[in-house]
């Protein structure tokens, strides 16, 4: 598939990403959230990525502390990637904290990244004790310095969203994107404004969580047992949804099965296409082989039929 520009900036980057939160660690809270990854598989992850197409991640500092940056960086190095060859978003982390409080620690995002530059930097969530104007403003600085190419948001509001679009406007920047929940499980940003609002604004939706953290794979509905297995937090949501999403996962299987697929490619490929270019994604690795099933959602495209289909079955859920 084509690169698709991330909003009106100048960054292209492949509809599948890679987000490497798991590469944050097995400490708490990361092992009641995550599959952990194997001592050494991170490279592996990488690299299945990159062969397989995909250039741009997506890491944070909330991920680890600095962790998960460390362990991409050194995989893209070890995999002989040159920084003009590959994207890299990470966020600030607004805990607590104020807008100050960002141009004092881009530092310590670059010396994570150890030589990757900062593609796209993005506010984590609106949480910070400072306004949405102030910490526009204090991003658009660090694109002025040179320090980052694009500024981005993550989990804002559609009203949210158009405040920070509004503040970059009159700098003379685009807001590149809005990281949002999204998935054929999770299709609230088409009905409270987010995805309606970033369509108008010519801002791209990237999608966390686009296989509802493993359950559009269908392996849980078809071995029950694996659930006892999962990390507590994600047990338990997936209890709550398993029963419900049992026609979902039905479709997806019989759509993938004539496309020489996986349901989870499947899902991806919906995403990525139901919207036109409006949705890129970045679903997450523990293994090798999840990246390398992610990378092939971007080797056929859906008909219209089954887009439509999927929309229907979901909407059911």
């Amino acid at each position: 598939m084509k690169k698709r520009r991330l909003g009106k900036s100048d960054i292209e980057v492949t509809p599948v990403g890679l987000g490497v939160m798991q590469f944050s660690g097995n400490g708490l809270p990361y092992r009641l959230m995550l599959s952990g990854v194997r001592e050494g598989e991170t490279n592996d992850i990488v690299k299945a990525a990159l062969d397989g197409g995909i250039n741009w991640f997506d890491t944070a500092e909330m991920y680890g502390l600095g962790r998960s940056e460390r362990s991409l960086a050194a995989a893209l190095s070890l995999a002989g990637m040159e920084d003009s060859e590959i994207v890299i978003g990470t966020k600030w982390n607004p805990l607590f904290r104020t807008a100050r409080n960002i141009p004092r620690t881009i530092g310590k995002r670059l010396r994570h990244l150890n030589g990757y530059s900062i593609d796209l930097y993005m506010v984590h969530m609106p949480v910070s004790l400072s306004s949405i104007e102030n910490q526009m403003n204090v991003m658009a600085d660090l694109v002025n310095a040179g320090k980052i190419r694009s500024v981005g948001v993550s989990n804002f509001s559609a009203d949210q969203m158009r405040r920070a679009y509004k503040t970059l406007e009159k700098r003379g920047l685009p807001l590149a994107v809005n990281q949002v929940e999204y998935s054929l499980l999770q299709r609230e940003i088409e009905t409270n404004g987010v995805l309606e609002t970033a369509k108008e604004l010519g801002v791209t939706i990237v999608a966390w969580g686009p296989l509802a953290s493993g359950l559009l794979t269908g392996k849980f509905h078809n071995d029950p047992q694996i659930l006892a297995k999962t990390p507590v937090m994600r047990r338990r949501r997936f209890r709550r949804m398993l029963e419900d999403s049992h026609p979902l996962i039905k479709a997806l299987e019989e759509i993938a099965l004539r496309y020489n697929a996986t349901p989870a490619q499947v899902a991806l490929n919906w995403l990525i296409n139901f919207h036109g270019d409006a949705v890129v994604v970045i679903p997450g690795a523990s293994r090798v082989k999840h990246a390398e099933e992610s990378a092939g959602a971007m080797a056929f495209q859906l008909a219209d039929d089954d887009l439509v289909a999927l929309d229907r079955v979901s909407e059911s859920c």
